[in-house]
């Protein structure tokens, strides 16, 4: 790889990407649509050669071909918002990907679980059985099945898997809330069940395998799993984040009645509530895959992951 794309840079998955990218050494340009937010990407990275700056549209070719000149590695790692996401995420990967095909390219899509459907085993693999019951998990099916159709002659795609996820740069992730909450010191909400232990992967962990997933020509083509370092229930999520942050402010489980009547105001947390069943019986990746084909997994552990999130959201007060 010698040079790479990361579409939807400034996002909770493209941030540290960018970075990951470029500490390797790689040349590197950030996409998105915000010139200030690319530039305090930038700022944050730190002065380097390797990293140039693109604003545009992800759902307009044009755009990214125009970026990515001379790029062999396109990662998309640009997402919708929660509500807009059976609407938005299939004219989105058709952009991207037939991007991908005018460069002959190479593409790394980052999605997530929502198109197994409910757990079958204890710990899945890239082969476990996709039957989506909910909306999200049907569109998120036939995204996949854009992605990897036969019609792609030049392009070269690949998606990697990620939990829920956690990180100084998340922004849509169910815990984004509680964290930034937290590192306030204020009063707030966890979505879900706080007693049932779930996977959870912290973001520059996720990062760098991804990269590593990427590196490796024969990846392409396929599905790939990046688990978390082991189950953790919310309350000891929250117990690690609040223990960081030096302060005990109360934070209170919403459940399916609550998300309900906050979903009368909130188009975000009206849809939440198809999705709480991962709450309630948690879907757990398997890493035996990327072990036998990549290498070791290796995982910051979760109580240092947490505080280093909530010190650094701090410093964004």
């Amino acid at each position: 790889m010698k040079k790479a794309i990361v579409l939807g840079a400034t996002g909770g998955v493209g941030h540290p990407l960018t970075a990951e990218l470029v500490k390797r050494g790689v040349e590197t340009i950030a996409f998105g649509r915000s010139m200030e937010k690319l530039k305090r990407l930038e700022q944050e990275i730190g002065p380097t050669p390797l990293l140039s700056l693109y604003t545009g549209d992800a759902f307009r070719t044009e755009d990214i071909v125009k970026a990515a000149d001379g790029a062999d590695i396109i990662f998309h790692s640009a997402n919708i918002p929660y509500h807009e996401m059976e609407t938005r995420l299939l004219p989105l990967g058709e952009a991207v990907m037939q991007s991908a095909e005018r460069l002959e390219a190479k593409v790394v899509v980052v999605d997530g679980i929502y198109p197994y459907g409910r757990r079958t085993v204890e710990k899945a693999t890239e082969e476990h059985p996709k039957n989506p019951h909910t909306r999200k998990g049907k569109t998120r099916l036939a995204y996949e099945k854009m992605i990897l159709s036969s019609r792609w002659e030049k392009a070269r795609p690949l998606i990697v898997r990620l939990p829920d996820y956690y990180g100084p740069t998340a922004q849509a992730s169910y815990l984004s809330l509680t964290m930034q909450a937290i590192a306030a010191g204020k009063g707030t909400v966890f979505i879900g069940n706080m007693k049932v232990p779930r996977e959870y992967v912290y973001l520059p962990d996720a990062a760098n395998m991804i990269v590593n997933i990427a590196e490796r020509d024969a990846s392409y083509g396929q599905n790939w799993h990046i688990p978390g370092p082991g189950l953790l229930s919310g309350r000891e999520l929250v117990g690690f984040a609040q223990n960081a942050s030096g302060r005990k402010k109360s934070v209170v489980p919403m459940g399916r009645i609550s998300l309900t009547l906050a979903g009368w105001f909130n188009p975000v947390m009206k849809e939440v509530v198809e999705m709480l069943y991962l709450t309630e019986e948690p879907f757990v990746l398997s890493g035996e895959k990327y072990e036998k084909h990549i290498g070791p997994l290796v995982w910051t552990p979760h109580e240092k992951a947490i505080r280093d999130t909530i010190v650094a959201l701090q410093e964004q007060l």
